[in-house]
């Protein structure tokens, strides 16, 4: 099938990838504009789907905006079957829907309609769920409301971090589109609207949840802190007043006033119940574990973070 691929960051590389491996024909990949980066931040760095779409040999498109004519047009000339979105980060208005023959597909993050929106991973294991997923969804004009062709489930393990859950299913959905693509064009993808019960919605993290809340009851505190790792990154504040970011937790044994050291194995007291902290990072420093971090910074039972 001719194919439009539309993605920026690492997690859409694996996609993009599975299309190029089963022989379609990517006619343009789009993405978000080159950022300033580089060791000083002065040079312009290609997104990771720009970067392997030039190493395919496909025409890369990095336009600001797709709204007007004119973008819709560029879209429409391309003559696709269909586009593939996966983490464009870019809204994609009515025209451009309409301009492939079959429609826009999107791979969404989650077990919808539970977390539509930004942030479906991190929001998962903030809340604890034990399972969620990945979607092949067919789009429409609003956030993450179409109808549903392919979903497979993944397991959340109780100790596992927004970042492998984000590593497992990157993977999980490459093969999934690939699976969809392959039904599409058999004519054998049939789409099933969201029900309307059980919606919930993935805002943006915003800065002032990576702080950690103490007096929350250890389930919660441990959950946000893998939900937030690897980044942005839940964060604690040492007595001197240094962040931390604190990256692998456990739940832990003991009791006492939410935020006080509770013994040499750095568990610390929540608001119910305790969490052991087993990796942590300082600024400009590479991740350690919770024993050697203790080297360069002891922290004595009955000290108090915050």
């Amino acid at each position: 099938m001719r194919i439009i691929f539309m993605g920026t960051p690492d997690f859409a590389v694996p996609t993009l990838t599975e299309i190029v491996g089963r022989g379609h024909d990517v006619v343009a990949v789009y993405s978000r504009a080159p950022a300033p980066g580089g060791r000083r931040g002065l040079d312009l760095v290609p997104s990771p789907v720009h970067a392997v779409a030039e190493r395919f040999g496909l025409p890369v498109f990095t336009p600001k905006t797709l709204r007007g004519e004119e973008a819709a047009e560029q879209v429409r000339s391309l003559s696709a079957d269909v586009a593939v979105v996966v983490a464009y980060g870019m809204l994609l208005p009515q025209a451009v829907l309409d301009a492939p023959a079959l429609g826009c597909l999107n791979l969404h993050g989650s077990l919808l309609p539970r977390w539509r929106g930004a942030a479906p991973i991190q929001r998962a294991v903030m809340a604890g769920d034990r399972e969620t997923g990945v979607a092949v969804m067919r789009m429409e004009a609003g956030l993450d409301t179409g109808p549903v062709g392919l979903l497979e489930r993944i397991a959340i393990g109780p100790d596992m971090t927004a970042g492998e859950l984000h590593d497992r299913m990157m993977i999980v959905g490459a093969d999934l589109m690939g699976r969809a693509l392959a039904a599409l064009e058999r004519g054998g993808l049939h789409f099933t609207p969201q029900p309307e019960e059980g919606v919930l919605y993935a805002h943006k993290i915003e800065k002032a949840e990576a702080r950690i809340d103490w007096t929350r009851p250890a389930q919660e505190v441990h959950n946000r802190i893998r939900g937030l790792s690897p980044f942005p990154g839940a964060w604690l504040a040492l007595e001197d007043g240094t962040r931390v970011k604190v990256l692998r937790s456990a739940l832990a044994q003991g009791a006492g006033a939410p935020g006080t050291v509770l013994g040499t194995d750095l568990s610390i007291a929540c608001g119910s119940g305790a969490v052991r902290l087993v990796e942590l990072q300082k600024a400009g420093k590479q991740p350690m574990a919770a024993d050697v971090f203790l080297r360069g910074n002891p922290l004595a039972a009955g000290s108090r973070l915050d």
